[in-house]
């Protein structure tokens, strides 16, 4: 069985644009998950893939240990740490989640 760390680096490498959160892109269950997902939206996002860490308890625990940020949601796009709620905003506002995510989601 893969540790957890194994699972979440997975998790990040398989989707191009991974965001765990508190819930679901449909029902998100914290204010700042749900704005992250709203600017991802709003970017052009259609690919988005989210792990719930409410359900997931091992990887809400062990997460921010190994991305080294303490809080959620964490976006990473193409395998890397974009951040949080605020830079995801940040970007969105900028226009570069845009391109972030329009280049995330090339065949």
């Amino acid at each position: 069985m893969p540790s957890v760390e194994e699972r979440i680096r997975a998790e990040i490498e398989g989707h191009p644009i991974m965001l765990f959160m508190k819930g679901t892109a449909q029902y998100p269950m914290c204010g700042f998950s749900s704005r992250a997902v709203q600017a991802l939206c709003a970017a052009g996002a259609d690919k988005l893939y989210t792990v719930n860490v409410l359900e997931e308890p091992e990887i809400r625990a062990n997460l921010p240990r190994f991305s080294d940020w303490p809080t959620f949601p964490q976006l990473f796009i193409n395998g890397e740490l974009i951040g949080g709620c605020d830079i995801t905003e940040e970007l969105a506002e900028s226009g570069e989640l845009a391109r972030l995510v329009a280049d995330a989601q090339k065949p």
